[in-house]
């Protein structure tokens, strides 16, 4: 019986309200974000994931001119130089009043480039002047009262032999005389001091003229007016030592450092080819002047002068130039056998496994390095002949890192020193 109560209750029909469906709004909340989270980590990987190449720096392979070092035994780079230069200064210290001359102005001997303020000059002539003019009053009055005291002695000398007068009276004009005569010298020496300083006065004012000492051009003018110039610097940095620098264009020439284990290639009067940075078709024919007797022993190097036989106004001091030293003169005629090869900077060929290699970059964001390898032919300065494997015109890596592997992928700094 209790059993069947039991089964009875539990047939009784439940009222109550049925609990409400759960909600998915949370679940699609949680499907949003890692779809965003995936989204952004996708665009991250874009952004910073993706290989962006080794940065490596790039330099151009040139063409080698034809004839340049035909029988060449040395090639080097030096700076042009100028023999006869001269910073202009003023031999007394005064202020500007007039400045004369402009960068790249040519000059003459004798040519005034600047004036200074001549008042004091003038002030001290002047007075000198007029110490001149004083002193030669002061001769003419003893000279005067000489004449009166030499005919006063001659004609009591006539009046003594006569007994007319006292020989006491004789004597006071012959000494009369005497110091009279010796007025007059020292007057006229006062004189000569007095014109000599007149003539110094004459060369101060001289003085604030500056003027060119030899014919040239003007490479730096170093005064403006109103300035105060000086021989000898006065300190404080206010003080200009120069009015400008003065360069003779016809004393250019080449210095260039050749080190101390080819000097032996060098003789004096050996034929030069000369080639400028600024203008690197142009071969300009040259000779060895000397070989300096010294050597500079931090860089294991000598000097050698090279003077040039062609002047042209291209030419100016401290420009970059190439010389290779010739076994013999290079013929007037252009019938020079065509040049074998490119040139390539020496900082872009490294070796791997026993071989010269490089490695080329092509254009493009997405540059790759392909390894190449070359042979290699002589020494030019900085850079190396290379007679296969380069073309001019292509780009090279300079020191390649030892990670670069042929096709990697590079980009170019942005200080290239292919733009320089």
């Amino acid at each position: 019986m209790n059993t069947s109560a039991d089964l009875l209750k539990e047939l009784r029909i439940d009222r109550k309200a049925p609990p409400p469906p759960a909600s998915r709004r949370g679940l699609w909340i949680a499907v949003i974000a890692v779809a965003v989270l995936l989204l952004l980590a996708v665009a991250g990987w874009a952004v910073f994931g993706r290989e962006r190449g080794i940065e490596v720096r790039t330099a151009p392979v040139t063409a080698i001119s034809s004839g340049g070092s035909a029988g060449s035994v040395l090639d080097a780079t030096g700076y042009v130089v100028a023999r006869r230069m001269a910073t202009v200064s003023a031999k007394i210290t005064g202020k500007v009043r007039e400045v004369l001359i402009e960068e790249g102005q040519r000059v003459e001997a004798n040519q005034i480039m600047a004036t200074l303020d001549p008042i004091d000059a003038d002030a001290q002539r002047e007075l000198s002047q007029a110490q001149v003019g004083a002193a030669r009053s002061q001769v003419a009055g003893a000279q005067a009262r000489l004449v009166e005291a030499e005919a006063n002695a001659k004609r009591l000398s006539s009046l003594v032999r006569q007994q007319l007068v006292s020989r006491s009276q004789y004597d006071t004009a012959v000494a009369q005389r005497d110091s009279l005569r010796a007025e007059l010298l020292t007057a006229q020496r006062n004189a000569n001091v007095a014109s000599g300083s007149l003539r110094i006065a004459d060369l101060g004012v001289d003085n604030t003229v500056v003027r060119a000492p030899f014919a040239g051009v003007v490479t730096a003018k170093a005064a403006q007016p109103g300035e105060i110039v000086s021989p000898l610097s006065a300190g404080g940095g206010f003080t200009r030592t120069g009015i400008g620098t003065i360069v003779d264009m016809d004393s250019l020439e080449i210095e260039v450092d050749v080190g101390e284990a080819f000097i032996g290639r060098v003789q004096p009067k050996m034929p030069v080819e000369a080639v400028l940075n600024a203008y690197p078709d142009w071969k300009i024919p040259a000779e060895v002047i000397a070989i300096i007797p010294a050597a500079d022993r931090g860089k294991a190097t000598v000097k050698v002068r090279i003077a040039l036989k062609q002047k042209d106004p291209r030419i100016v001091p401290d420009m970059g130039v190439n010389v290779s030293f010739l076994e013999t003169a290079p013929p007037p005629s252009a019938t020079q056998q065509k040049p074998q090869g490119v040139r390539a900077p020496a900082k872009a060929i490294v070796e791997r496994d026993g071989d010269d290699m490089v490695f080329v970059v092509g254009d493009g964001d997405a540059a790759t390095a392909e390894q190449r390898s070359v042979k290699l032919g002589r020494v030019m300065g900085e850079d190396r002949q290379v007679l296969s494997g380069l073309t001019a015109g292509e780009s090279v890596v300079l020191d390649p890192p030892a990670k670069l592997q042929d096709g990697d992928k590079v980009r170019v700094a942005a200080n290239n020193e292919q733009a320089q």
